[in-house]
């Protein structure tokens, strides 16, 4: 059995770490960085794959995102049979966690406020603030987004969640459908986004929604830059209707120089690095999918395309 390597962008440069590790956690198969010109496989391993590359492969019968999200996959052409499979956690919830963690409680705690004293040499303690009166609503509540959702509940915040989908049985208010969006933006004042990116979800995040939050509101966004119309949010912050927004995603990445966000004094802005995969723990739950699908079992993480995640 063959399996291709097949990345793009930024992360291309790792494309012969992952390969070589592959190759040791399946040495029954022949593991390799794809070349134009190289013989169909029969399972890839890709990031930001083309319609080309995927067009060549004829005989896959699984391909590996090597990432959590998949909307840019599910762009492409792919053949109705193939399985789309996605990593499921892999050490990426702990990072999101981490990172709703730190914004959650830096704007709580208004450490934002102190830094702008610090660089005025000013010493003007404040009061600490009442922490339920900054419930947080998490969009989305896959794995990513339940682990996120109960982390951030057990540093004493209130928390509710909304998915597209009733969700049964979490230790948290949860919300579906539109008049359940409705509900939950109203009640929240920390907004967290963890959707997929879908037709569905695309600008979910606008005008009409950030207005629906608590006054001061805020905004954390580490899905797809695509699920916030930058426009509206640059609004709602010169308006006053937000507080300010911890942005990992963009709309265009990377953020090009010239972007408003860059400068703007509500936003703070990180690399898409909310969660960066993990190349151990990915390549051990690749491998142990592959021997799954060998032998003709069935393995979790399969991606449904019409749902689109």
């Amino acid at each position: 059995m063959k399996v291709c390597i097949f990345f793009r962008g930024y992360v291309e440069v790792d494309a012969p770490l992952w390969a070589h590790d592959l190759q040791e956690a399946l040495p029954e198969h022949e593991v390799k960085v794809w070349q134009e010109g190289d013989a169909p496989a029969d399972y890839a391993v890709t990031w930001r794959a083309t319609q080309a590359f995927i067009d060549h492969q004829t005989r896959l019968r699984a391909l590996f995102n090597a990432g959590a999200g998949v909307d840019a996959l599910l762009q492409l052409q792919l053949p109705q049979t193939l399985q789309v499979v996605r990593i499921e956690d892999s050490g990426m919830a702990q990072q999101m966690i981490e990172y709703v963690s730190y914004a959650s409680l830096r704007f709580y705690r208004e450490f934002d406020f102190y830094a702008q004293q610090q660089a005025h040499d000013l010493w003007e303690p404040r009061q600490v603030r009442d922490k339920q009166a900054f419930p947080v609503g998490i969009l989305g509540l896959g794995v990513l987004g339940r682990q996120v959702a109960q982390a951030v509940q057990q540093l004493g915040f209130p928390v509710a969640g909304w998915s597209r989908t009733a969700k049964q049985g979490l230790p948290f208010a949860c919300h579906a459908g539109d008049d359940g969006l409705h509900h939950l933006l109203s009640s929240s004042r920390i907004l967290v986004c963890l959707l997929p990116l879908t037709s569905a979800t695309q600008g979910i995040i606008n005008a009409r929604t950030l207005a629906l939050l608590k006054p001061d509101g805020y905004l954390i966004n580490i899905a797809r830059g695509g699920h916030v119309v930058e426009p509206d949010l640059l609004a709602a912050l010169d308006q006053g209707t937000l507080a300010g927004a911890m942005l990992d995603v963009f709309a265009q990445e990377p953020l090009p120089l010239e972007h408003p966000f860059w400068k703007h004094p509500k936003v703070t802005i990180t690399p898409h690095v909310a969660a960066v995969t993990p190349r151990a723990n990915t390549i051990r739950q690749i491998a142990e999918k592959i021997r799954l699908l060998d032998r003709g079992e069935t393995v979790s993480g399969v991606v449904d395309k019409q749902l689109g995640y």
